[in-house]
Formats: structure tokens, sequence, C-alpha cells
């Protein structure tokens, strides 16, 4: 048996196409929302039973709240702005037909802004999206959580398709967000941080992205992309340096 968790937030323009693209396949769908204000719940509730209305403890808590709901030997994890294809549909199918692995990594192909993304840093991307649940958990991360799977660990070939960012408006807005999670991440882990840090750590930022991952040829994509991870990194230093401030 395979269960999809799906945690979400006023996705109400994405959430059909994701579900659409698994429902016909899924034996159980978990949905848990934390607050939203548009149809992202009625839609869900087109598609499962499952839909559960909670407070907001952060990512990785979230995802992890989802996963114990869930009643399927297999979990698979999907963003509200992701898409299952026909091909990937086949490999998960085959996949969890296997003993040899306790969990995949699937590659993910991202769009921004409208155009996918090759470079960057954003693919392959893999991350691990499929695994028994017996075997994995999500850690407790407010942001940039991650599955962890006690056991062999393969990867699947088909991309989990991203529809991510798809105006500059929304990108920015949120690494606005993302931001202010990292910055109290890190504060709560005791790091520090000062104006001379941000500056560097932003200006590595740039570097990586754009010349080590290649940004470069994803043409401007790939420079409106790295210049908005250099102010993303710059304004999680600041902030986090004011929370300290504060402190």
């Amino acid at each position: 048996m395979l269960s999809i968790i799906i945690i979400t937030k006023n996705e109400a323009h994405h959430i059909a196409s994701c579900l659409d693209s698994v429902a016909s396949w899924a034996d159980e769908i978990i949905i848990l929302d934390s607050g939203s204000t548009d149809e992202t719940v009625s839609i869900c509730e087109k598609y499962t039973p499952h839909v559960y209305e909670t407070d907001w403890p952060g990512y990785g808590p979230q995802k992890q709240r989802a996963l114990e709901k869930a009643t399927g030997k297999w979990i698979f994890s999907i963003d509200a702005d992701e898409t299952v294809s026909q091909q990937l549909e086949n490999e998960i199918k085959q996949a969890i037909k296997s003993t040899k692995y306790v969990g995949y990594q699937i590659p993910r192909l991202s769009k921004f802004c409208g155009k996918e993304i090759h470079h960057s840093g954003w693919w392959p991307d893999y991350t691990i999206r499929l695994f028994r649940k017996k075997s994995g958990n999500f850690s407790l991360a407010p942001v940039h959580e991650k599955v962890d799977v006690e056991g062999p660990v393969g990867k699947l070939k088909t991309p989990l398709l991203h529809d991510t960012y798809e105006s500059l408006e929304e990108a920015i807005s949120k690494m606005n967000h993302y931001s202010s999670l990292s910055a109290k991440m890190l504060f709560d882990q005791g790091k520090k941080s000062s104006l001379g840090k941000a500056l560097a750590k932003s200006v590595w930022t740039f570097i990586r992205i754009y010349f080590v991952k290649a940004g470069f040829l994803d043409g401007k994509h790939g420079l409106m992309l790295a210049i908005l991870n250099t102010e993303g990194t710059y304004y999680k230093y600041i902030k986090l340096l004011e929370l300290r401030n504060r402190k």
C-alpha cells in the first residue's frame, strides 16, 4: 500500500494539478493544511477524505505529522507545486515491489519563472521522497527538512516536476520568508553573524551558483536565480545578526 503525503497552505493555484497526477494510483492521500484562506481545503476534499487542518510547527515537524497519519507500507512525499509524470508513476510502482531498498532518491526538474533550470545547482536535485514508513522519518528542522532513512537507498531516473516561482514577485516573497526561517534556525543553534560574514557568504553564494554550478548556462534566468539566492543569503545572516543584537 502506498500513501502520499502533502502539506499545504494557500496552494489553490497548484494543488489540483498535483493531485490529478497521483489520485488514480495512490492507495491513500494525506493532506495537512495549516490555515489556508483560499480554496485549497475544498479542492483537496474532492480528492481525499483525509484532509486535516492544523497549526504550523515548521516544515519538518509538519511533514512528520503527515507521515504519522499515513497507514501505507510505502510513503511518497510530494509538495503541492509538484507533479508526477506517467513515466515516474510507472517507475515508482516498480520500485515499491522491490525488497532491495528501503528508500529512493528522486531527481527534481524545477521551473523558475516559467523556464526549466538545468544548472545553477537545481539539477538533478536528488532528494529522498519515496521510502518505507517503518524505515524513515523527517528531520524536525523548521526549514530545509529532509528524510532520514535507516537502510539502503536507491535512485530513480525520472524527475519529479517542480513548478516553483511562477513570477519574480513570488520568488522575492518566498526568499524573504525562507531567509527569516533560516535565520531563526541558525539563532536557535547558537550561530553568530556579522555584516562582514553576511557579505562574504552572499558573494560566495553568487560565485557558487552562477560560476561553479554553471548558472550562466541557464541564461538570464540563471542570473536572476543567482542574484535572488545571493540576496537570500545576505538577508539570512543580517536577520541572524539582528536576532542576536535583540537578545
